[in-house]
Parts: structure tokens; sequence; C-alpha cells
């Protein structure tokens, strides 16, 4: 069949919105009609080579949407079921699913490949194979997924807002609850309030922070993250370690999180310092990998006994936490409205990333048009 999806043929190229061939399921796999897409920094990673793919790939990693028809050995969904995607499939049985790590499960290997874990590809154009973000592709109206990356959701939960659980929310949730283990009455320092950094607010809220320290230089997201749960926001992060000291009488932010959308040295060192004895800093954000963006002293490391954490995901399950953060939704302990700053058509997706590095934009969401 043919679909129309947002293609990226090389680094710094814009997103070309393309007539594409997809192929028909395959054993394991679905074809899945997407409602929604979520406009995350991680594919606009991509475009500026932060994170480098094989190109050309079909962008998207944030979707839901309903079932369309199954392959052979299916045994996870059924058409008509209602979807979110996990970015990472799990399989369920390796060594990190079957240990509770679903975040760190084997087939999220060829992620940025883009093909199934065959080798094999379902997009096709221009004579050529198309990879699909995350194995997903959800830049894309109609795209045939694995079954390991499909978490079945009730059918009353609109999928324009589901589909932000898929990646930002989870992430940023997970990063403070799970990551940091943020506990009642700690104090939480959180840099960047982007798609994930706004989650990270809306988990150390809910995990029980006493003070809540948001820093972000633009007013817009403070402002947001005060209205989801911060006690504090401030623009730099000098300004946030003086709170933060003033706040613990000298003793220091119990944890700290990196959710800023390129992470530097600068920042890293910044999380470091603010945290106290034993205290805790997440990185979540990401920069080129080629990249070394922690430089820290270990001897600080050491006698102050400070721990530095990476977290994919937020340490989150997918087929477990993304139906729990839909439950939260749903009881109204977690804001997912609140979230979407605007919507857009997929033809508008250049727009929709030019308002997400000009700081407009919370979330941003690609609705598609059947």
């Amino acid at each position: 069949m043919k679909t129309t999806a947002a293609v990226l043929w090389d680094v710094g190229k814009p997103w070309a919105i393309e007539e594409v061939e997809l192929d028909e399921p395959r054993d394991g796999e679905v074809l899945i009609r997407f409602v929604a897409a979520g406009l995350c920094h991680s594919d606009e990673h991509l475009r500026h080579g932060d994170l480098v793919p094989r190109f050309p790939i079909v962008g998207g990693h944030e979707g839901a949407g309903i079932i369309e028809a199954v392959g052979p050995g299916v045994t996870r969904v059924k058409p008509g079921d209602h979807v979110v995607c996990s970015f990472i499939p799990s399989c369920g049985h390796c060594r990190w699913c079957s240990t509770g790590q679903q975040n760190l499960c084997d087939m999220g290997a060829t992620i940025l490949e883009g093909s199934m874990p065959d080798g094999t590809f379902r997009f096709h154009a221009r004579g050529q194979d198309l990879g699909a973000m995350c194995m997903l592709g959800t830049f894309a109206r109609y795209s045939v997924i694995p079954q390991n990356s499909c978490v079945v959701i009730d059918p009353d939960i609109p999928l324009e807002v589901a589909v932000l659980v898929g990646c930002g929310v989870p992430t940023g949730w997970g990063s403070a609850v799970y990551a940091a283990r943020v506990a009642p009455g700690d104090t939480v320092v959180i840099y960047g309030i982007g798609g994930i950094g706004i989650n990270a607010v809306q988990g150390a809220a809910h995990a029980g922070a006493r003070h809540v320290i948001a820093v972000d230089p633009l007013a817009n997201k403070r402002e947001k993250a005060e209205e989801l749960g911060a006690t504090h926001s401030v623009a730099t992060a000098e300004e946030a370690r003086e709170i933060a000291m003033r706040l613990t009488r000298g003793v220091g932010a119990d944890k700290a999180i990196v959710t800023v959308d390129i992470v530097n040295e600068e920042v890293v060192q910044a999380a470091f310092d603010v945290i106290r004895k034993g205290g805790t800093m997440v990185l979540t954000g990401l920069a080129d990998p080629a990249k070394k963006t922690v430089h820290l002293s270990g001897a600080v490391m050491t006698l102050y006994q400070k721990e530095v954490r990476g977290t994919l995901f937020g340490h989150s399950n997918p087929m477990y936490d993304i139906r729990k953060l839909l439950d939260l939704y749903r009881d109204g302990q977690l804001k997912l409205d609140e979230l979407v700053t605007r919507r857009y058509r997929l033809e508008e997706i250049n727009q929709g990333y030019e308002d997400l590095l000009a700081g407009k934009n919370v979330r941003g969401v690609i609705i598609h048009e059947h």
C-alpha cells in the first residue's frame, strides 16, 4: 500500500513530505493507522546530527493509533485495538525484560538503524529502503511495526493525548520517581523544562518533594513548570544553586535531574555541584554520543558519596508504566492535556520543529488526517 510520511534524507535537510510504499506486516508485525504523533526533540537530533541514524529514515517515535491488521503469529494485539507505541520494544524474555528492565530490551539495538529485528525494512521510496525511527516511523499515516512495540490502552482515552506517554511523559516522570528515587520532603532541581523536564517536575511533585526548583531560560517554560508542580523557577543554574542552598540551610539539593535539550559539561557540573553529600544526579538528556560531556571530580564523588546515574525512558517499564500513567491521567493525578501547546498537520512538521527550537512549545503534536 501507499502512505504519506515525513522523511529525513540526510543530516541538515528539512523533513520531506512524500508518498512512500509500505509492505504488508510479516511475522510478529502489525499494520497501524496512526492518529497522533509527538514532536519530540529526539527526532530533531537526527536532523541536526546530534544522533546519527541510517538515512533515509521516516521520523517519529511517539505515536498512538489503531491496529488495522496483524501478521502471522501476532498474539499481543488484534485489529481495532487502541495502542500507544513504546519507542523501545519489549520482547518480554531477554535478560533485561525478564528482570524488570524492559527499557533496556535487546530489541532496542536497531532503533536508530530503523530496520525490523530481522534487518529488513517496510518503507520504500525513490528505489531505496527507508528506516523507521525506533522501528515505528510515527510521522507516517500508516506504518508496520513489531507487536512488541504496542501497548494496548482503554479505547475511551483520547489518542491525541495518550500519544505523549510513548516517550516524553514516562521518561520525565520516571527520571524523578524511579531514577532519582525522589522521596517525600526532598529538594529537587530540574534543568531544562521541555517535553521531558516538565514531566520530571510532575514526577517530583507526585513523589512528595518539598521543593521542586525548575531551571529554564524561557519565561513560558518556567510558568508552565510552576503550574504543574514546581515550587520555584529560575532562569539560570546559578540562581538554582542559590535557592537550593538557602532552602536546605547550606546542605544542598537531594536530587538533580538534567533534562536539557542538548547536554553539555556546564549543566552536568552545575547539577553535580548542587546536590548534597550522598545526593543523586540523574542524566536524562542527550548529546552527540561522540562527545564526552561528563567530566567530574572523582575525589568529590568518592568523598561526598555523590551518585551519578544515566537513565533511559526514566527507568520505566513501557508495558506497565504507559498504562499506569494513563490511569493517573484518568484520575486527574497526571496532567497531559495541559502539556500540549499546539497541534499540527503532518504537512506542518517543519513549522512544528521551528516552534520547538524557538521555545514556543512545551509539546507539539501532529494529528494525522485520514
